[in-house]
């Protein structure tokens, strides 16, 4: 509290590490080698002085808002930094028109957009023509995929950078900075500083934070990993269920399946679970697994998801998750055919180009005296009273080339099915003879 007749002194509060460590320059950004290294996108651009509006899409706590804000410093821009999420158009107004004024007197602005997805279509159009007359340089940042989530229009007129999560080695990396201007080593053993790393989950932000809370421990002897899993909680997984991340795990998970990998689909099913994804969701997908990956090679693969399915519904969560993982290995380990699923896309795409041709007249029933007269059901040769119960007859419209859509592998169930096919091929073109 200050004296009776001055002002109370200030009191400046320690600054937070991570902005204690924000790199000066582009040279001390950590883990982005693809983008900034020498050969990188933004290094040409930066060299060629043609720095154009970009998109940065990568996961949190990678260098996003850093990058775009040492790209201002480097090119003599003013920074200005907003978030989708508390921005509006009023804001938007104010900010084009402060960026429209500093314009006419010489000087660009860099715009910085974070989570640009989360602006709708016609805010997003809005950047549009302040874009294309100079007004502002546009730098996006998003964690989701800007395919499907920002305009064509905004995409067309900008570079998309992909930033990628940050390894191992240089999580250890931000460590070591940060113990140096922290001027003392973390009170950690070698396995305690291996785990802090991989509670970091790849985000650079997340580490500094758990940093800075391990820094603060009075300790004579180093941590061991059992302590520091007592004292800090892992970072929650990246999992968006409506997300890229949902999109990507999903397709990791189907396609481990397809590869006959159990281990990986177990793992990948498991990713999804602790990320909050329902398991309905999963058996559903796991059920479509069965159907378009496995078919016939192993027709029993289709009742098991369904009964994992239903001992899912009536146990509930989480010993019904286990039937589901039952599914999954059971998938994985089976004979593998997309035979009927190929035929089935092949047939629809002739249905559609002869989806105006009629019936053979043989295989017609002749309900009345005249479609009997024209022919119906003429010449039809009843299958069960052929010796070998197979007629050979002609099922295709008239004018229509026998196709063959149904292919089958030489897998599981299906061996015993192409026989089949065989067979009623050969006894076909003994009556076509």
């Amino acid at each position: 509290m200050g004296d009776l007749f001055g002002a109370s002194p200030t009191v400046e509060m320690p600054r937070p590490l991570a902005d204690r460590l924000r790199p000066q320059s582009l040279a001390e950004v950590i883990g982005q080698s693809k983008v900034l290294g020498p050969e990188g996108p933004l290094t040409v651009m930066l060299g060629a002085g043609a720095l154009t509006s970009l998109i940065f899409w990568g996961p949190p706590g990678v260098g996003k808002t850093t990058i775009a804000r040492l790209l201002a410093h480097e090119t003599d821009l003013h920074f200005v930094q907003i978030s989708a999420i508390f921005t509006g158009v009023p804001d938007l107004k104010k900010i084009f028109e402060g960026a429209r004024i500093r314009h006419q007197n010489g000087q660009g602005t860099l715009l910085f957009v974070d989570e640009i997805h989360r602006f709708n279509k016609a805010q997003q159009d809005g950047f549009l023509p302040h874009m294309e007359d100079g007004t502002i340089l546009l730098v996006g940042a998003t964690t989701e995929n800007p395919s499907f989530e920002l305009n064509a229009a905004v995409l067309s007129r900008s570079q998309v950078l992909v930033l990628e999560r940050l390894n191992l080695a240089d999580l250890e990396h931000l460590v070591l900075r940060a113990e140096k201007e922290l001027d003392r080593a973390l009170p950690l053993d070698g396995s305690a500083r291996a785990a802090l790393l991989e509670m970091a989950d790849g985000d650079g932000r997340a580490l500094l934070n758990l940093i800075e809370q391990v820094a603060a421990w009075q300790t004579d002897t180093p941590f061991d990993k059992a302590a520091l899993s007592n004292r800090l909680m892992r970072r929650a997984a990246q999992y968006d269920k409506g997300g890229d991340a949902h999109y990507n795990l999903i397709s990791a998970l189907h396609k481990s399946v397809r590869g006959s990998d159990p281990d990986a689909a177990l793992y990948w099913f498991a990713r999804m679970l602790e990320g909050g994804e329902d398991p309905r969701f999963l058996a559903r997908r796991i059920t479509r697994m069965a159907v378009e990956d496995i078919g016939l090679a192993d027709p029993q693969a289709q009742a098991v998801c369904l009964q994992s399915w239903e001992t899912y519904e009536r146990l509930g969560s989480p010993e019904g998750e286990l039937a589901l993982a039952q599914a999954v290995t059971y998938l994985a380990l089976a004979p593998k055919s997309n035979a009927t699923y190929v035929a089935y896309k092949a047939a629809r795409n002739s249905a559609k180009q002869t989806g105006s041709e009629p019936p053979p007249k043989h295989i017609l029933n002749a309900a009345t005296s005249l479609m009997k007269d024209q022919g119906y059901g003429k010449g039809y040769a009843y299958d069960h009273d052929a010796e070998d119960g197979f007629s050979g007859q002609n099922y295709f419209p008239d004018t229509m080339k026998r196709p063959e859509f149904y292919l089958p592998v030489e897998r599981g169930h299906e061996r015993e099915l192409k026989k089949r096919v065989d067979y009623f091929a050969k006894l076909r073109a003994k009556r076509d003879s």
